[in-house]
């Protein structure tokens, strides 16, 4: 079996072309690919060689880890899952090439256990699941937010996440006036100094100092983007504050069930998040924009017509 993949061949050179699989065993599924979504945090990593090091990290690479689709094959052990729409974060049964997070393809063989069946009604915002479990996970993980820096894809989930679960709706920061959308504020425009919980969705590591400075006493900075950089702060500001920073890491399989519930239930929507869609055919043009396009909240890759 072998499909058709983006292949990023070294940094910022991508192809569009044909991979062998291996083959499926007993319990994987095998998915034909609807959409993926392309991320501007890991995946821009990827894209311009910045990422750091992970085991198994290296070029050339299938991207992604965001993809929707149908299981169309199983393994003998997973034949009940066959016609079920799933979400997919990825896959590494790719021949010449890694699969680290491996997405980015129009047939995808994975385990059936790391597959997550969608529910009723929730289309191409499907590949929205991951990100959206991710938000949830820091936030169950601690004091739910009561500032949000960056209001971005991952920002807008911790916002309507937090509102969802019934929380106090928190302020929000974006420097970005284009993306403040009504709901985010300058820094500059904020002078309190006394927050509980500040969630940092931007990736900027310049700004542990600054966020410190407006924590409440024992407050926590939780640090919920990827961070290419080492991060560093002032330590008398934070020994004064008597600091606290929580990294919020991987979702795990409970996150998305509470996720889902929420969706399920009504309370959490993910409409108007993708912004941009694009043939995967089009993918030499659809990652720069991705991540150069500040109006692009987040990119998708049909997969649909493709052979």
């Amino acid at each position: 079996m072998d499909t058709l993949a983006v292949v990023l061949e070294e940094p910022r050179r991508l192809a569009l072309r044909r991979l062998d699989l291996k083959p499926a065993g007993p319990d994987d599924v095998v998915v034909q690919v609807d959409v993926s979504g392309i991320s501007t945090g890991t995946e821009r990593l990827l894209w311009d060689g910045r990422m750091p090091h992970f085991p198994g990290l290296g070029y050339p690479l299938v991207p992604g880890y965001e993809s929707i689709g149908r299981v169309v094959d199983a393994g003998a052990d997973a034949r009940s899952r066959i016609g079920e729409r799933v979400f997919v974060p990825g896959s590494s049964h790719f021949i010449d090439a890694r699969g680290l997070f491996g997405g980015a393809a129009r047939t995808l063989i994975t385990p059936s256990s790391r597959t997550v069946t969608l529910p009723e009604g929730l289309d191409d915002d499907g590949v929205l699941l991951s990100l959206a479990a991710t938000a949830y996970h820091a936030i169950v993980g601690g004091t739910a937010p009561d500032l949000i820096v960056g209001y971005g894809t991952l920002g807008r989930l911790l916002l309507r996440i937090t509102e969802a679960m019934g929380h106090d709706k928190p302020t929000v920061w974006e420097t970005n006036a284009a993306r403040r959308n009504g709901v985010g504020i300058h820094p500059d425009a904020d002078d309190r100094r006394d927050y509980r919980s500040i969630y940092d969705a931007s990736g900027a590591e310049d700004l542990m100092d600054f966020l410190v400075a407006r924590l409440a006493r024992s407050g926590e900075i939780v640090l919920a983007g990827f961070y290419e950089a080492r991060l560093s702060f002032a330590f008398p500001m934070a020994f004064m504050k008597e600091a606290r920073f929580r990294i919020a890491a991987e979702f795990k399989p409970e996150d998305v069930a509470g996720v889902t519930a929420l969706i399920q239930s009504g309370a959490l929507s993910l409409d108007g998040l993708i912004t941009h869609r694009m043939a995967a055919t089009e993918a030499n043009d659809a990652y720069p924009t991705a991540f150069g396009d500040p109006a692009c909240l987040k990119m998708i890759l049909d997969w649909r017509n493709c052979a």
